[in-house]
């Protein structure tokens, strides 16, 4: 996964995921504008195995995590990658996916989890979470969160994503997720936080 070498950061030039805005309002009788990106809502999975009572998360390695941990001083040019690591980039999250088809979310977060973590689960396994918002400075985008109970024998394949995706496959016992969520810079997003919390709240006795 971490294979990670001629890295350039360049300006947008287009994108099928991105598009940026400016909103120009008045609020309080003050002219203001914002900077905004529209982007795909998604839907995020968090799966637990009651057989051996672990909790399943994708590894992957995130470019803008990885831009956010490099001085702006050495992201011109090329980046010196032995200087900084491609692990500065690898987040920890939940299973998910963008919401960029005509279908219902429960559907596309069945997809999600067959695709990524190789469980063929039922739509009646999907129980929601809950809705958010996320990066409401900038996207303000909808994700949707479910919870889903799997066993070893829904396991149909590796996982790992389709097309150019590199997703390694995660589990952790319960123990290991709460010290894991302890760390001080925890390299995940706040939907992670959410749903583990969640969990820990409402699913370990």
């Amino acid at each position: 996964m971490n294979k990670v070498k001629d890295v350039v950061i360049k300006p947008l030039d287009k994108s099928i995921y991105l598009q940026p805005h400016t909103m120009h309002f008045t609020q309080n009788g003050l002219k203001r504008t914002w900077d905004l990106l529209e982007v795909h809502d998604s839907v995020a999975i968090l799966l637990h195995n009651i057989q051996r009572n672990t909790l399943i998360f994708v590894k992957q390695f995130r470019p803008p995590v990885y831009y956010g941990s490099i001085p702006e001083e050495d992201r011109k040019n090329e980046i010196d990658v032995n200087k900084y690591p491609p692990d500065l980039g690898v987040t920890l999250e939940l299973c998910a996916g963008l919401v960029d088809k005509d279908s219902s979310l429960v559907q596309i977060a069945k997809e999600e989890v067959l695709e990524e973590c190789g469980y063929d689960v039922p739509l009646s396994s999907l129980i929601k979470i809950g809705s958010y918002r996320s990066g409401v400075g900038t996207l303000g985008s909808l994700q949707t969160a479910y919870y889903c109970e799997v066993s070893d024998e829904m396991k149909v394949s590796q996982g790992g994503g389709v097309g150019d995706e590199i997703i390694d496959v995660v589990e952790m016992t319960v123990p290991e997720v709460k010290e894991y969520v302890r760390q001080d810079k925890l390299p995940s997003p706040p939907s992670f936080l959410f749903a583990i919390y969640w969990f820990l709240l409402n699913k370990v006795k």
